[in-house]
Order: C-alpha cells, then sequence, then structure tokens
C-alpha cells in the first residue's frame, strides 16, 4: 500500500451538501474522509468516541453515567484496542489515515453549538469546553462497537429470561402437570421489537427492470439519532470510486455502498450471533471473584475502572467494577459476597462477543469491498465481516447474488432461546457457523428481517412478522412492466400495515357479540347522526360506529388519515390494558437488569409488539375480545381520538396530529441543555409498513425510529441512482444541510446521486 497520508486530496460538495473526496491514492483518501467527517459530523464523532472510551459522563453529567457503565462493563475501549493491535500494516495504516483525517478535521469541526454549550457558565460544572484530545488510533474501531454493540440478540434474549423467571413461572406453577408452560410463554412474546431491529432491501434482476441491469434497493431502520447515523459520502481514488452510507468516524462504506461497476446492501439477519451466559460469580474473601464453569470453580478478570461525572461542585468520581469470565464479558449482574445461600445475589450475565473472542471487527473486508469490481467481488469480501450478521444483496450489471455474512456461533434452534447455564458442558465454546454460499437471484429477491425459506440461514429464534416482505414483494410484482430507479418510491412509500388485519379479527360482531359487522356498522351510522351522543360516555353504539370505521378503513396509515389516528388509538389504549392485565403482573417485577438495557424490557412496548398473540391465549386467562372492546369503548367515550400523553380536551384528528419525528440527539437527557431540534411534519407510515416510521404503541405516537436512509442503486447507470436521509448532510445546526433532506425523507422520496465532477463545487483542496 502506497501514498502519503498527510495530505493529497480534494474535497467537493453537490447541492445537497454531501461530501466528495477525491485523492492522489487510497491512504490520501482515508485521510480525507476523516477529515470531511469530523468537519461536518465533528459534535456526532465526539460522542463516539466519548462512549467508546466510557467518558460521556465526564462531558455531559450525570445523564451519561449509565452509558459509561456499561462500556466499561462490556470493554469496549479494551476491544477496540485489541483489534486494532491484530491488524495486518496495510489495514493498520488505513485506519491511522483515517484517525489523522479526523484530528485534522476536529481542529475546525469542534466550532459548534453544542460544544460551546458546554462551556455555559450555567451548566453543572460549565465554564470551559472539554479540550480537543487527538484521537488515539483505535477509536474508529471503538466508535464501530459502539454503533453495533447493542445491535445483536443479546438484550431479547435477556427479555426473555425475564419472561420465563417471572410469568413462566407463574403459569408453571399454576400448570404442574404442563411441561411446556415456559415455552408457550415465551413464544407468546416472541417478537423481536425493542429499538434495534429492522430493515428493507430488495433486488430486481435485469429482465424485471426498464434498463436490463439489476437495481437494488431499500432502507435500514434503526433509532432516528440527530445528526444521522448515516452520512452520504462519496471516495474517489485512483484505485476505486464508491458512492454510499457511512458511519460518521468509521472509515470506508460498509454497508450500502455503489462502486460503478457493483453495488451491495444488507439488511439484519436476525441471527443469534451473541450468546448469553446465565454466570454465578461469588467473591473469596481475599478479595478474588470466582465462576461456576463447565470444570468447577475458576478465577474471573477483575478490573477496576474510575468514571468521572461533571457535577457543579467539581467531577465526581465513580468506581465501576468489571469482571469477564472464561466465556465472555459481564454485562450485567455481579459476584454475591460467599454468603451460605446467594440466592440472586451472584446472579449476573456474560456474552460472547465475535469481536473480542477473535480480536477482529472485519477490517480487511470493509477495505476490499471499496475495491469490488462484480456481485462476487462484493461477495468475497463479505466472507470476511464479523459482527453485526446481515443478508447481503450484492449486484453488477449482470448479476445478483444473495448471501449471509458474519460469524455466528453453532447452536441448536432451543439453545437460543434463554441464556446458557455457565456451568454446564454447553457453555463451551462453539465453533462458527460455516454459512452457506451465495446463491443468484434470478428474478426478485427481498430481505426484511422474516424468517427465511432458505437452508442454512434461518440463524435466530425469533425474526419480525413478515409483513413488510409480503407486501414488497407483492408490490413488486404487481408492477405493470419493467421498473426503473424512480419508479421504487411506490415501495418505500407504501404504508399499508400488514399487522391491522390479525388485530381487527377481535372487534368482530359487536360488543356482546350478539351483531353482525353489518348491524354494528348500521349502529354506527345511527349514532354518528344522533348530535346527543357526539360527546357521551362509552357506550355500546359509540363503541360500534368506531369499529365500523375501523373494520372498513384501507389499513393505510397515511398522515392524513382519521381512521389511521383512531386504529392507532385503540392500538395503544388495547395496549395498555392488556399490559395491566392481571394474568400478565408477573412481567412488571423489576429485572435487575443494567439500567441501559430498559428500552428491551418494557412491559408495555412488548406487550404491543405481541398483542394478537397475547388477545388469543384464553388459556392465560386474557379475554382478547373482551378487551379490545373494551379498549375501543375507551377511546370512543373521550369525544375523540385521543394520543398517549394527551387529554379528550386535545383530540386527535389525523394520524399525522401526533406521528412527528424526535430526533435522538446526545443532549435530549441533559436537564437545560438547548437541543437542536428539526421541526417534524406530519409522517405517513407505522412500525410494520414498508414505509418504517416507528412509534411505541402505548407509549407514544413520536417517530423514534425508522427509515435511518432509503437508497436505490442503478448497476446500468449510477447517475440514476438515488438516495437520502431523515435530516442532512451536515451535524452543524447552523447549517443549511442540517436538515434539509427531512421534507423529502418525511415525503418517502430521495434526492439523485450525482457524480458528475462537472456539476460539483469544489470546497477545498489539501
Amino acid at each position: 500500500m502506497s501514498g502519503d497520508a498527510t495530505g493529497g486530496f480534494e474535497l467537493f460538495r453537490d447541492t445537497w451538501g454531501v461530501p466528495h473526496v477525491r485523492a492522489a491514492d487510497e491512504l490520501a483518501l482515508a485521510r480525507g474522509q476523516g477529515y470531511v467527517t469530523a468537519l461536518d459530523r465533528g459534535w456526532q464523532v465526539e460522542v463516539d468516541r466519548w462512549r467508546a472510551e466510557g467518558r460521556l459522563a465526564e462531558r455531559l453529567g450525570e445523564p451519561g453515567l449509565v452509558w459509561d457503565r456499561f462500556a466499561h462493563r462490556v470493554r469496549l475501549a479494551d476491544t477496540a484496542r485489541r483489534v486494532y493491535a491484530a491488524l495486518a500494516d496495510d489495514d493498520r495504516a488505513w485506519v491511522d489515515a483515517y484517525t489523522a483525517g479526523v484530528n485534522a478535521g476536529l481542529e475546525r469541526g469542534r466550532d459548534l453549538p453544542e460544544m460551546h454549550a458546554l462551556a455555559d457558565p450555567g451548566w453543572p460544572g460549565g465554564g470551559e469546553a472539554p479540550p480537543h484530545e487527538p484521537w488515539p488510533a483505535w477509536a474508529p474501531l471503538g466508535v464501530f462497537l459502539v454503533a453495533h454493540v447493542l445491535f445483536s440478540g443479546f438484550p431479547h434474549v435477556l427479555w426473555r429470561d425475564h419472561v420465563a423467571r417471572t410469568l413462566g413461572r407463574s403459569v408453571a406453577a399454576a400448570a404442574p402437570g404442563d411441561p411446556d408452560a415456559v415455552g408457550r410463554v415465551l413464544d407468546l412474546l416472541a417478537v423481536d421489537g425493542g429499538p434495534s431491529s429492522g430493515s428493507n432491501a430488495w433486488a430486481l434482476a435485469g429482465s424485471r427492470t426498464t434498463s436490463g441491469a439489476p437495481l437494488l434497493a431499500g432502507d435500514p431502520h434503526r433509532l432516528l439519532e440527530l445528526p444521522g447515523v448515516y452520512q452520504q459520502v462519496r471516495l474517489a481514488c485512483p484505485e476505486y470510486d464508491v458512492v454510499g452510507l457511512a458511519f460518521p468516524g468509521v472509515p470506508g462504506v460498509l454497508h450500502f455502498g455503489h462502486a460503478g461497476d457493483a453495488a451491495w446492501g444488507i439488511t439484519n439477519a436476525m441471527a443469534h450471533h451473541v450468546d448469553v451466559f446465565a454466570e454465578r460469580l461469588r467473591r473469596t474473601p481475599d478479595g478474588a471473584v470466582h465462576a461456576s464453569g463447565p470444570d468447577g470453580p475458576e478465577p474471573v478478570d477483575t478490573l477496576t475502572a474510575t468514571v468521572r461525572v461533571r457535577a457543579a461542585g467539581g467531577p465526581v468520581e465513580h468506581a465501576v467494577e468489571t469482571w469477564e469470565t472464561a466465556r465472555g464479558v459481564v454485562v450485567t449482574g455481579g459476584p454475591d459476597e460467599g454468603g451460605p445461600d446467594a440466592g440472586e445475589a451472584g446472579r449476573a450475565f456474560a456474552v460472547r462477543l465475535a469481536a473480542r473472542v477473535d480480536a477482529d471487527l472485519g477490517v480487511r473486508s470493509w477495505r476490499r469491498m471499496l475495491r469490488a469490481r462484480s456481485a462476487r467481488d462484493v461477495a468475497d469480501a463479505f466472507a470476511g465481516w464479523v459482527d453485526p450478521v446481515n443478508r447481503v444483496l450484492a449486484a453488477d450489471r449482470d448479476t445478483v447474488l444473495s448471501l449471509t455474512a458474519g460469524r455466528v456461533p453453532h447452536r441448536a434452534p432451543h439453545e437460543r432461546a434463554l441464556p446458557v447455564q455457565a456451568s454446564s458442558d454447553a457453555a463451551r465454546p462453539r465453533p462458527w457457523v460455516d454459512l452457506p454460499a451465495a446463491v443468484v437471484v434470478e428474478d426478485v429477491a427481498v430481505d426484511a428481517n422474516e424468517r427465511p425459506d432458505r437452508p442454512g440461514i434461518a440463524l435466530g429464534r425469533t425474526y419480525a412478522p413478515p409483513h413488510r416482505a409480503r407486501r414488497i414483494r407483492a408490490l413488486l410484482e404487481s408492477a405493470d412492466g419493467p421498473l426503473g430507479p424512480t419508479d421504487l418510491v411506490r415501495v418505500h412509500g407504501d404504508t399499508r400495515l400488514g399487522s391491522a388485519d390479525a388485530l381487527l379479527a377481535f372487534l368482530d360482531g359487536s360488543p356482546d357479540g350478539s351483531r353482525s359487522v353489518a348491524d354494528a356498522r348500521d349502529v354506527g351510522d345511527a349514532h354518528a347522526r344522533d348530535p346527543e351522543g357526539a360527546g357521551s360516555p362509552p357506550t355500546r353504539a359509540a363503541a360500534s360506529a368506531a369499529a365500523a370505521r375501523l373494520l372498513a378503513w384501507d389499513r393505510h396509515m397515511d398522515a392524513d388519515s382519521p381512521d389511521a389516528a383512531l386504529y392507532a388509538a385503540w392500538r395503544s389504549a388495547l395496549a395498555r390494558r392488556v399490559a395491566a392485565h392481571p394474568a400478565l403482573a408477573p412481567l412488571h417485577a423489576p429485572h435487575g437488569l443494567d439500567p441501559v438495557l430498559a428500552p428491551w424490557l418494557s412491559v408495555t412496548s412488548r406487550v404491543a409488539d405481541a398483542l394478537p398473540a397475547l388477545l388469543g391465549a384464553s388459556w392465560l386467562g386474557i379475554d382478547g375480545r373482551a378487551e379490545a372492546w373494551s379498549a375501543l369503548a375507551d377511546v370512543a367515550g373521550t369525544g375523540g381520538t385521543t394520543a398517549p400523553g394527551r387529554s379528550s380536551s386535545h383530540p386527535v384528528t389525523t394520524w399525522g396530529d401526533t406521528h412527528r419525528v424526535l430526533g435522538l440527539h446526545a443532549l435530549l437527557d441533559v436537564p437545560g441543555a438547548d437541543v437542536p431540534r428539526v421541526e417534524g411534519v406530519p409522517l405517513s407510515g407505522d412500525t410494520d409498513t414498508v414505509r418504517c416510521t416507528a412509534s411505541a404503541p402505548g407509549v407514544t405516537d413520536m417517530c423514534v425510529r425508522g427509515s435511518v436512509a432509503r437508497w436505490v442503486w442503478d448497476l446500468a447507470d449510477r447517475d440514476a441512482s438515488r438516495w437520502g436521509v431523515p435530516f442532512g448532510a451536515s451535524g452543524d445546526p447552523r447549517s443549511r444541510h442540517f436538515a434539509d433532506q427531512h421534507p423529502a425523507w418525511a415525503d418517502a422520496t430521495t434526492v439523485p446521486v450525482v457524480t458528475d465532477w462537472t456539476l460539483l463545487d469544489l470546497e477545498e483542496t489539501r
């Protein structure tokens, strides 16, 4: 690998402020990418660097403490250092060049309102902004770990363990002769909800397109962080020329890229790629900690970190003890103190992270895919992928391939449900699965986190419902003729809610079960004609009228739809009712897990994900039909549709009244902070629609997770490709490119990819 990592690049911009970096060689290009990332996303990358180091609270105060404790417990920085130390020389030089660029860019990129706010004397411990500390060499790897350490199945495993220990035990005790009681309870709550899952991707072979060359398209679903989690970028040098979506703070274009002759995109494979172990830790009189492994007691590696918390009277120091067993780092729980009966004390959970086991994050793969000239090249590059485990669609001008990439431990399906007992033989290290070879796509391929039907790639325990995958395939197959890039907005923008029918089935008939749907509709019409009844208390007639509306509704979650608003209000009321049902009371017992895992352990959110199954669980004592009608009566009796947190005096008219984006900024939880915001516009879509703008039924109608980018790669003409992000190319709230793509994103449209250098503005040469 040759080149001078100290300069030799040009920075161009398109009309959307997207950076296009052109350099004399790969090292100079890596430096240029790091430079412009720091320039455009200085606050964002610094925050993620602090997260990787476990030093967020040192800057933001108490709100950063929960993360910092977790970062030290999972040993993020140490893992990143190990990976960096194990890099091949040329890969290390590439990462070093990127880091040098970040450090150069931060000389200007830290001039931001958020950094100035930290120097405000009114802040706890205020008075000066954090000094610019050069990034350590391993920092980009730490930033990647920050983005993905919780992007796995292990929080779901811990949720299932909580379900088994609370509701499962309760049900089993009530039915001692039922050996499958716990399993049935787990199956009821089997949907992998939570803040990390979801994405869409699809491919059309050349026989289905207007150009005769393949099209790839999709949209990843994550938390809607502000600034956005992906950065549009172009990276060009004599060795390659790639446009794509990068992680700010991480070199290359990892998930979604178009290299001219080849392109790729990924979705979450929903694989069980992180083993979870139920540990029993004991502290001996001499202070050492031991675990119970398959061969008996064994020593535990123990370290103590110091977390400094910014506070009004000066920094406050917290000692954080961390442990690593022979199986992995302990993410929650800790040792007992050697008493005769540990009980819940000493209960802990460890996780086996592939990056830590192998000291490998797949950096060689990151570099290799930039040089891809064919779909096979992309597949070969992803052969070195580590984490997370992804389904990949790759294409060139003639071929489309589908494959799975990443490292997954050999586990039987039943071993993926709950934590493995650390003292059992099952806790011994398992080899990685040999994944099947890529297959050629002859017509259409769709990936939407659904359970795969191809042998060898069903690597998880639970998957997303099949609604999005079925809807995308139906839209593609119903097209009148060949499709071009601009035709795919019909797919990206589709708002039909595939999960609605299963829930609405519980409103079949009338509240007392004596009327048909038609009779209920007649009652509703009569009630609607009665002005006296509009504001009356909940009545059978009012509920029947609401049911008639919902059953006649077209199932589209459109922003201007009153019926979509009614459905959302009913669903939220139903989620809260079922979550509070006495049969589910055990789920509300304290879980005792690390607070960072709280989003995965929200009972109301988990119940909302699994509503149809729970409503059908008559064996659990839940009368689904009665609950559905009671929730509808609650909503119909308000005199208008109301959303979580709204009173009946502020009725909701349409879904878009309450369904708007909430950009998750790092300062959002800091009391008194001036948080940059984006003026939300009414949003169409929902959690299970292709147009993913996920709400949290029973908790909030606000959209906090959804499509964090949309992309369309045309293999016939890269300039016909399209892309878009929720906010904008810049992370600076003062920039005109901070949120200039938000209106297009809200409409599920995209902006053109421009690669003609003559149409770009040269901003800087270094």
